[in-house]
């Protein structure tokens, strides 16, 4: 499976989660306990894996497992990063509106760059470090309203509190991201080997946030497992296989490809969800939308290009070896 198959199939599936995510809602409200979508959703990516790793036992050879300790204590990390993640977001959006927070969530794409060169070792060259700061350029681009609104205004107006956590909740997503590509490539381990201890791990935290959430609570509405499936519908299990299915295609492009391609993928897969809302919810389309996906495509090409496609290099002709003509003089003395 080619890596920019599941990269395009990525960028499908998140564009269509923020919609299907809408489509939940029930006047404007959620009717089930949306804590419980990706507790569900590890549960199957978690199902899938076990699946896919008992078809690959039974071919020969076995797939590599490594059951080390030391090795197998590295998967609770990303996690525990994603989870100090969550709660950043929520400090975040205490100090600054819903604009701001998606404008500076753009950081991301320069700080897994930055973490892609730091902690992996990869060195991009200048024309990809160009094209990811076009990207940031051109998802924020997008995302900006007429400045004669109130969200061009509160862009700098917000308390420096919230700066500096939308920076630290930049740097922790492109760490967790950073992270589990180290994870996924550490070892020559079957992927589903890897998958199954991440998302056990990842089924455990979304367990223990149920509970919290209960005792929180004071279990007003009974605990946890005896509500899981209320308020749910066919979309809200749409909303649960989507979460799944990409969280499957993003442990596969860590594992094949790396980070980047997943930055390009859930970048594009923002522009595409604001073109498909032109259509479900009546948006209505901006200037500043086409030029952020012009920004954006001509990022993509930046970076994915071969360099002869971008260098317009004239062909260097060497010039023909001069023609020696042979000169006969008479050197004899005239009488």
């Amino acid at each position: 499976m080619q890596w920019y198959f599941v990269a395009a199939l990525l960028t499908v599936l998140t564009s269509s989660q923020g919609i299907l995510t809408t489509l939940s809602q029930s006047n404007g409200e959620y009717k089930y306990d949306y804590a419980t979508v990706p507790f569900l959703a590890e549960i199957f990516k978690l199902a899938v894996s076990s699946l896919l790793l008992w078809r690959e036992c039974k071919k020969s050879p076995l797939p590599k497992m490594t059951t080390e300790w030391k090795t197998v204590a590295l998967f609770p990390i990303p996690s525990v990063i994603y989870l100090i993640h969550n709660n950043v977001q929520f400090a975040t959006l205490t100090y600054v509106d819903t604009s701001t927070y998606q404008i500076m969530g753009n950081l991301k794409i320069v700080t897994t760059g930055l973490l892609f060169r730091m902690f992996l070792g990869r060195r991009l060259s200048n024309l990809q470090w160009m094209a990811i700061v076009l990207l940031a350029v051109g998802t924020t681009t997008s995302q900006v309203r007429g400045c004669g609104e109130t969200s061009c205004e509160s862009l700098f107006s917000a308390p420096i509190q919230g700066y500096m956590f939308g920076v630290l909740s930049a740097c922790l997503s492109a760490l967790a991201g950073i992270y589990t590509e180290f994870l996924m490539k550490k070892n020559n381990d079957s992927l589903y080997w890897q998958n199954m201890q991440l998302y056990t791990f990842g089924t455990l935290f979304n367990m223990a946030r149920l509970i919290v959430d209960d005792f929180r609570g004071g279990f007003e509405n009974g605990p946890w497992w005896q509500r899981i499936f209320n308020g749910y519908t066919i979309t809200t299990w749409m909303v649960v296989l989507n979460l799944g299915s990409t969280g499957l295609l993003v442990s596969w492009l860590m594992k094949h490809a790396d980070n980047i391609v997943k930055v390009y993928s859930t970048s594009m897969a923002m522009l595409l969800t604001m073109i498909l809302s032109l259509f479900l919810f009546n948006f209505k389309p901006t200037l500043q939308l086409f030029l952020g996906i012009i920004i954006c495509m001509m990022s993509l090409h930046m970076y994915f290009a071969p360099p002869n496609m971008l260098l317009d290099m004239p062909l260097t002709v060497k010039p023909e070896e001069e023609k020696l003509v042979e000169v006969s003089v008479d050197r004899r003395p005239h009488s």
